[in-house]
């Protein structure tokens, strides 16, 4: 089981791996993460970065997460970041109405909409969800508007999305169209066994199902301390839910653009990461599938 940091730098379980599962799963689709990918502008030109978040750390016991197809990258912490990929879709104001409209200037589609398409196409190039890649994709627009200096890409997501849960698919979970996972994604109890971390129970099972000891839960790993703190509603039904992707992806975003953290620089990317799950191995295996999601994009346009 991996070990991961709460947003206060302290450690914390992370995501649903243990370290044995973790370097069985190392060999992954490596990813520049910082390439631009074509975006696709309702009103004005946008690139879109996403943050990342704590997760609290998922243990499973068995190897259910498909093997990653390449080694992690060898890269140091602080030396670089993965490509700061952007996504193509809409800018945010596609959502809104334009009182400027021409009478008769055809309605543009919404950002949603427009990522859909994007998710689409380039899903079945990745090896991820379409639905998943909207959630990444959003979540990106959403801190570009409310924490430009961020600057961080749906890649990183992407990837860490990848490492944590394959994306919300952890063992026989399908990824629903309302971007809940069929099955629960919940980690191994934090009881402080072997080299897990021991986190007494904060949520009274709450959101894990244990009132005896924390567990991570959903696509993105969170432990239930961190997520009270960094829960946010990333759909807009008015609820926000660790194992909803869309809430799950942009709360990582803030956990990660925290305290004005830049994602585009080295050091800054690697302390987010870093934070999210204390493990240069860790880093090493995000960086890589960030990578090679981002190089691929720009490859297809």
């Amino acid at each position: 089981m991996r070990q991961a940091h709460s947003a206060d730098g302290g450690p914390e379980a992370d995501g649903p791996t243990d370290p044995a599962r973790w370097r069985r799963e190392t060999g992954g689709v490596l990813a520049r993460l910082g390439i631009v990918v074509g975006v696709l502008l309702v009103a004005g030109s946008g690139v879109f970065a996403l943050n990342h978040v704590t997760a609290p750390e998922f243990s499973p016991t068995t190897n259910e997460i498909p093997a990653l197809s390449v080694q992690p990258a060898s890269v140091e912490p602080g030396t670089n970041v993965p490509g700061n990929a952007t996504v193509a879709g809409t800018a945010v104001e596609g959502d809104e109405d334009r009182d400027d409209a021409e009478p008769d200037e055809p309605e543009q589609p919404s950002a949603r909409e427009t990522l859909r398409d994007w998710a689409e196409r380039l899903g079945p190039e990745l090896d991820v969800p379409p639905r998943a890649l909207v959630a990444y994709g959003m979540a990106e627009i959403s801190m570009r508007e409310s924490q430009p200096s961020c600057q961080l890409s749906w890649a990183t997501l992407a990837g860490i999305g990848r490492v944590e849960s394959y994306h919300g698919q952890y063992g026989d979970a399908v990824l629903q169209d309302n971007g809940v996972p069929s099955e629960p994604i919940i980690g191994i109890a934090l009881d402080g066994s072997g080299d897990v971390k021991r986190i007494q129970d904060t949520d009274g099972g709450k959101w894990d199902g244990d009132a005896e000891y924390d567990r991570a839960v959903g696509p993105m790993q969170f432990i239930p301390s961190t997520w009270s703190r960094f829960a946010v509603d990333g759909n807009g039904n008015g609820e926000s839910h660790p194992q909803q992707i869309d809430d799950a992806a942009l709360a990582a975003a803030h956990y990660l653009c925290r305290s004005g953290r830049d994602m585009s620089s080295g050091q800054g990317w690697w302390q987010g990461v870093l934070s999210y799950n204390d493990s240069v191995e860790y880093g090493q295996r995000v960086f890589a599938v960030a990578d090679s999601y981002a190089s691929t994009a720009q490859s297809l346009g």
